[in-house]
């Protein structure tokens, strides 16, 4: 392996010895992840290597001395984001509060609420017109004008952060608006940013790959490639004509990231997640998703960071099967290099399909086959978000405790959209496919739960699913207005930008002040504090789901150093029991054990049964 660079030693020069002794030290730190990273993908990586140290050092020069701090603070402490007292909140800007500035104004919203985490929803410059609410980027290096400004953003994070609670914005990865500099200029034939994208001069490539490729929006972006006149060739496009796909296999593509990355941390920005990073290296026979050199790159990306600013970590929004899932997190040689936060898509799946069903059997088995995630990292746990629910069921998981996999997503598709007998759901149908069957479904979590049609069991839903995201062990994320129960938005359609894609249905403006009907604030709170007081949720320690000894109650077991602790979920609307014997199994009294959740002694019954209301969660450890 060749020694790391010298040549960024001339930017460096003006800082004071201390500075320049701390990014030496990182740089010979990180420089073998860092070159063997980008070996696995590039042919001259020393090559590239060197250009992106050259940016690094530049980032770091021009740091902030707050932010050095923070990076100081943050390596002393890496499991910052793996704390039990660390909660997330999901927002659009303007839906949340209009602007930047007025994000910073309802802070003390978000610290009473107890968050120490917020991202906030794509704000960086859009195509005008259609732009996938926001994944459509024009400019990564400007906010979008309503919202304010790149200076507001650094004022935004520098307040948030005196008051405790870290920034993550989104960066797309995978493709940028047709609007973008790098396309305008490819269009205008400058050959090097031509070859930033995908482009083919007829079908006969694109045919072949789209015999693998599946359709990521059938109804309204059917096909992979878009017919360019001023390319005079066919541009990969996999979600939208207007959403030209990178070719990261051009070192240029890494190079571009990396600088826009660390311009981001360089504004504050303490989170990044990697939107669409499962689709960023594209295979001729495959579906283009999941490709080793996606965590090749993405352990590049990161070391990069790393030597750089080291107080942001990256998030990997990766909607992928559970089998690939995983390696976002990084395993074999990539393990604990890849991403730090990965998105937890199956436990949000599973816990939709546990409710609609009244049966943990499948969530169990499915969630047993995960793999362990490297103890440096963390799942992000949502029971709902910004996007669309697809019915991520694996069909071997579903045959192992008997049932039919695709029967299983047409049920709860049909369930969720309100169309199965008895159903207390209001969900919309989102992108079907006909070819596949394939239903997602659209809805804000209180109408999915059965608020909006009244169901007398709608809080009691709500406040499970909070319970298990929270008490799962990683990073929870709240969405915005589902700590209130807040509904669908009847006048989602209305906006003309917005009437061809309803997932605009659960992303309603949150009314101020807050509207808190239901009295659901309060236990949300109450939920969250009760994860702050309890240890064993330190994201280090990991979740093992037991096998059911009731069909309606999940159960999960954290062995943490201080103790066991066990979860368990009734997803019925009728009493069920946590059996004493069992959790004396794992190592825990039932007559010496408080509720977490509570902050009491559970009802027992008999030798230690546990009882369990309808919809009840309790977390159970030692006194």
């Amino acid at each position: 392996m060749t020694a790391a660079p010298r040549s960024h030693e001339t930017v460096l020069a003006a800082l004071p010895a201390h500075r320049r002794e701390v990014f030496e030290a990182r740089l010979e730190r990180w420089w073998p992840d860092l070159l063997e990273g980008l070996a696995e993908v590039y042919d001259d990586a020393d090559a590239v290597a060197d250009r992106v140290v050259a940016l690094a050092a530049r980032a770091y020069a021009e740091r902030d001395d707050d932010l050095h701090a923070l990076d100081l603070r943050r390596t002393l402490a890496p499991d910052w984001f793996q704390r039990p007292e660390t909660v997330g909140y999901a927002a659009y800007v303007d839906r949340f509060a209009g602007t930047l500035r007025g994000v910073a104004d309802r802070a003390a919203y978000l610290r009473d609420l107890g968050v120490t985490y917020l991202h906030l929803l794509p704000l960086l410059e859009p195509r005008d017109g259609d732009n996938d609410g926001g994944y459509a980027v024009k400019d990564y290096r400007a906010v979008r004008p309503d919202l304010g400004t790149m200076d507001d953003l650094r004022d935004l994070t520098r307040t948030l952060r005196a008051q405790g609670i870290s920034v993550c914005l989104d960066l797309v990865l995978n493709h940028v608006a047709a609007e973008h500099e790098w396309a305008v200029r490819a269009r205008a034939g400058d050959p090097t940013y031509r070859a930033y994208f995908l482009v083919h001069p007829d079908r006969t490539v694109p045919d072949a790959y789209e015999a693998t490729l599946p359709e990521v929006f059938p109804d309204f972006a059917p096909g992979s490639f878009t017919w360019d006149d001023d390319l005079d060739g066919w541009v990969w496009t996999t979600f939208n004509r207007w959403q030209w796909d990178v070719s990261w296999a051009n070192p240029d593509v890494f190079c571009e990231y990396a600088d826009i990355v660390l311009n981001l941390a360089n504004h504050g920005v303490e989170a990044i997640r990697l939107d669409a990073i499962a689709f960023i290296w594209k295979r001729l026979g495959t579906s283009c998703q999941n490709q080793p050199e996606v965590h090749a790159l993405t352990q590049a990306l990161r070391t990069v960071t790393r030597i750089a600013c080291p107080a942001t970590v990256f998030k990997a929004e990766a909607i992928v099967g559970p089998r690939d899932l995983v390696q976002y997190l990084g395993t074999g040689r990539h393990h604990g290099k890849v991403s730090d936060l990965a998105y937890h898509n199956g436990l949000m799946v599973q816990g939709w399909s546990m409710l609609a069903s009244g049966d943990v059997r499948l969530a169990s088995h499915a969630l047993q086959q995960l793999d362990p995630v490297p103890a440096s990292t963390a799942w992000v746990t949502y029971a709902r978000c910004h996007d669309d629910i697809g019915w991520a069921i694996d069909d071997g998981d579903a045959a192992a405790v008997g049932v039919d996999g695709f029967a299983h997503r047409s049920f709860l598709a049909d369930f969720y959209s309100g169309e199965f007998p008895g159903s207390w759901a209001r969900g919309l149908v989102f992108q079907h496919n006909p070819a596949t069957g394939d239903r997602r479904i659209s809805g804000s979590l209180a109408s999915l739960a059965g608020l909006e049609c009244g169901d007398p069991h709608a809080v009691d839903r709500i406040l499970l699913l909070h319970a298990l995201v929270l008490g799962w062990g990683g990073l929870p994320v709240l969405w915005m207005g589902d700590e209130v129960g807040l509904l669908n938005d009847a006048h989602w359609a209305e906006d003309p930008a917005h009437a061809d894609d309803n997932r605009w249905v659960h992303r309603p403006v949150l009314p101020w002040p807050v509207v808190d009907e239901h009295d659901l604030l309060r236990a949300v709170r109450r939920l969250v504090r009760a994860r702050g007081r309890t240890p064993h949720l330190h994201a280090s320690t990991g979740t093992e789901v037991l096998d059911p000894h009731d069909t309606g109650v999940l159960l999960t077991l954290r062995q943490h150093p201080l103790g066991p602790m066990v979860g368990a979920y009734n997803v019925t609307a009728t009493e069920r029991w946590v059996w004493g014997d069992r959790l004396r199994a794992v190592g825990l009294d039932p007559h010496h054990s408080v509720d977490r959740v509570s902050g009491v002694t559970p009802a027992l019954a008999g030798p230690g049964d546990v009882r369990l209301a309808p919809y009840q969660a309790v977390w159970l450890t030692a006194p």
